[in-house]
């Protein structure tokens, strides 16, 4: 069951998403666009209290549950960014809006752009982390060893995406040169 809600659950955020830019930008009605939007973060509680619900039922705490709670971590950590994404080229492709803005290539604005994903991905993990915890204390005896797995799998998580924008910070990323005519022209010209 609480696979099925998690399928539901992202087909929901797909549904919404499209249906509540299709209404702001295609019908020209922003704010019950606005308002379908608002209703994603619905699906992230109902998948929350059904999987607390199934928990207090009795289930065994498997990798279902502990998939559910980072499918929530997820949503908190990425999904204002997916939106804003999505929104961007919808409004561009079929409003006339502006083209989408793109991430900063070189320099010291890309290793900003790379913390700032970093500090997403990582806020989706530790919210992640958060509920898998909570899950535990609610379980409480029993074997919650897949919990603590996914619990491990989100510090992986956590680690490469500060590994990735450390890298940036390190060895920032700089256009490459740009050769004058004159460089590949034979030693014999150049003297000239």
């Amino acid at each position: 069951m609480i696979v099925t809600l998690i399928v539901i659950c992202e087909v929901g955020f797909w549904v919404l998403l499209a249906g509540g830019l299709s209404l702001r930008y295609l019908a020209r009605m922003p704010r019950t666009g606005a308002a379908v939007l608002l209703l994603e973060p619905v699906l992230e509680l109902i998948l929350l209290i059904a999987t607390a619900v199934d928990l207090k039922n009795g289930a065994h705490a498997d990798w279902k549950h502990g998939l559910a709670a980072v499918y929530i971590g997820f949503s908190v950590g990425l999904g204002h960014s997916t939106i804003k994404w999505v929104d961007q080229r919808f409004a561009h492709r079929f409003a006339g809006g502006p083209p989408p803005v793109q991430p900063p290539k070189y320099g010291t604005a890309r290793t900003v752009h790379e913390w700032k994903t970093a500090g997403k991905w990582v806020l989706a993990a530790v919210v992640a982390m958060g509920l898998l915890q909570a899950a535990i204390w609610y379980v409480g005896s029993g074997d919650i060893s897949s919990l603590r797995t996914w619990q491990s799998k989100m510090l992986w998580v956590i680690g490469i995406n500060v590994v990735i924008a450390l890298s940036y910070t390190i060895w920032p990323k700089e256009p490459k040169a740009v050769e004058s005519p004159e460089s590949d022209a034979p030693d014999l010209i150049k003297r000239r």
